[in-house]
């Protein structure tokens, strides 16, 4: 589980490079063309007003514009990033925008054009007509995310035990801008050894290299003393280039030399660093996959026990009123975002723990707008519709039991292993699971699907069982299986019931339950070797 921390900042997902052009804008000018520039605001919820970010150029005489400035963006996915730009005709050398003609505008948010890739957006202008189009291409910026795979033996090392042997470990450091160099790896040492095989690592090449395959990599072999004060047996300077070169080569060895003995005449090296085993990956992060194309598809699943209340009661958890309850909160908190990434926009919203109409059957899983064959909901207001009508129509009883929610979404999720589709699953509860070994075998089965599962609960229930559920230390394990990877996310909604501005508190909530869904996507991608789709190449926007 992510903590929530008041006051901090989140990791931004990535930086962003957006690319503006314009289309048939409005003609301002009497004996020619308009020159446009286009500037852009940046508002979160956090935010009480638009924040300016950027302007590009003026671009002189045309009513197509295509901007060579970029609009650089930090990308947050569990954060609505609202956007608006705005056009002008330049007249004036002037910095203030009311000396200029205004020609149009739109809004957006840089999840919908993440998602989209490449957008068109109409542009309003005085009176809301039509004053052309801004079209938008988005770029993630390169954060060096490939990795490294290595795997080295040592030969013939010299030997600097009393006892005519050595305990040697090595030392990966790269050369910084001053000309010194920082560590950045240390091997295990191994004992009376001067023909060592050390163990495999990974490490990202960014830390390696800083995406500079030329850069120098100093290689220092040791031998290991209690003290701390260790032997140096000799260093060698490689690149990642080099690494690639020895690993296809005959000989993948090269000489470890000691500075003192290299004055010798004699002396030929101090052993031998061998490169057993190499590989680069490329590693895609969430931007890749959502820019080639990945749907996200939310399942809501409300929890209609008893526990929670009668709902006629203003104390109980699914009271409806003016204002929104925690139920709705949570639904909005999640659904506000995540509507950027689901092109159709249907929700399927799932009940349990009901008593349903006409006969008071109990179900664990029925459809919450309480179709017989649609579980679908049109929209996040179809979602809150759907729940506020639900609510009036059943009768809440028990028990709490997650495992049927969790196998129906894990059934679709199995559909559509191939990277195309990725499927979330949003449980708000009160209770305590009443089925936890059923839900520990049905999230273990769902850990190799596509699929992510947040849990958010709501109320003052002890909820210390969900820990087991959110394995962030200790991995998940039913019938001897451990989950593959960790896709549970628990969040008590009551961390956030103190934020006194309720815009705020929904913020936060949806930090927390979506930080690390990006994360779990790509671990699921790289689990499977999937590699992001490439969307077609746009056309030029000047054609």
């Amino acid at each position: 589980m992510a903590y929530f921390v008041p006051g901090s900042a989140s990791e931004p997902t990535s930086e962003v490079e957006l690319t503006l052009s314009c289309r048939n804008l409005l003609d301002c000018d009497v004996f020619s063309k308009s020159d446009p520039m286009c500037v852009v605001y940046l508002k979160t919820p956090e935010m009480s007003h638009w924040q300016e970010i950027c302007r590009t150029e003026t671009v002189r005489n045309t009513l197509n514009p295509d901007f060579v400035k970029k609009v650089h963006i930090l990308y947050r996915f569990e954060v609505q990033q609202n956007l608006k730009f705005e056009v002008y005709d330049i007249d004036a050398n002037s910095s203030n925008l009311d000396d200029h003609d205004f020609l149009g505008s739109c809004l957006t948010t840089l999840g919908q054009v993440v998602s989209s890739g490449k957008s068109c957006l109409p542009l309003s202008g005085t009176n809301q007509r039509n004053s052309g189009e801004l079209l938008i291409r988005v770029e993630e910026l390169s954060n060096c995310n490939d990795e490294i795979t290595l795997k080295f033996s040592g030969r013939n090392l010299d030997k600097k035990d009393f006892f005519g042997s050595s305990d040697p470990f090595f030392e990966l450091l790269k050369v910084v801008e001053d000309g010194t160099y920082t560590l950045i790896y240390r091997s295990e040492f191994i004992k009376w050894n001067l023909n060592p095989n050390w163990k495999q690592f990974t490490l990202p090449i960014r830390n390696l290299c800083g995406g500079d395959h030329d850069r120098d990599i100093k290689i220092s072999c040791y031998d290991w003393n209690r003290s701390g004060n260790h032997s140096l047996i000799g260093h060698a300077h490689i690149t990642v280039n080099q690494l690639k070169a020895k690993n296809v080569a005959a000989d993948h060895s090269f000489a470890l030399i000691h500075p003192d003995k290299a004055r010798k005449s004699n002396y030929k090296n101090s052993g031998l660093m061998v490169l057993e085993f190499f590989d680069f990956r490329k590693v895609y992060s969430f931007l890749d996959y959502i820019i080639g194309g990945l749907q996200i598809h939310c399942t809501f699943a409300i929890d209609f026990t008893a526990s929670n209340g009668d709902p006629s009661m203003p104390q109980s958890l699914h009271y409806i009123s003016d204002g929104a309850n925690q139920y709705e909160q949570a639904l909005s908190a999640v659904g506000e975002i995540i509507q950027d990434y689901d092109c159709a926009k249907q929700f399927p919203v799932l009940g349990f723990g009901a008593r349903l109409p006409p006969d008071g059957r109990i179900s664990h899983e029925f459809y919450v707008n309480l179709s017989q064959n649609n579980p679908y909901c049109d929209g996040l207001k179809g979602v809150v519709d759907s729940y506020r009508s639900c609510i009036r129509q059943v009768q809440l009883y028990g028990p709490t039991n997650f495992s049927p929610v969790i196998n129906h979404v894990a059934k679709f999720a199995a559909a559509y292993q191939d990277g195309s589709q990725y499927f979330i699953l949003l449980i708000i509860t009160d209770g305590i699971i009443t089925d936890m070994e059923h839900t520990k075998g049905a999230i273990v089965h769902a850990s190799t699907l596509p699929m992510s599962i947040i849990i958010v609960g709501v109320g003052q229930a002890n909820f210390a069982a969900m820990s087991e559920l959110d394995a962030d230390t200790v991995p998940l394990v039913y019938n001897n299986v451990k989950a593959f990877r960790d896709i549970v996310q628990f969040v008590p909604f009551s961390d956030f019931q103190n934020v006194k501005n309720p815009l705020l508190a929904k913020t936060y909530l949806a930090k927390e339950v979506l930080a690390e869904i990006p994360e779990q996507i790509v671990s699921f991608m790289k689990s499977k070797n999937i590699v992001p789709s490439v969307k077609g190449a746009p056309p030029p926007y000047s054609a």
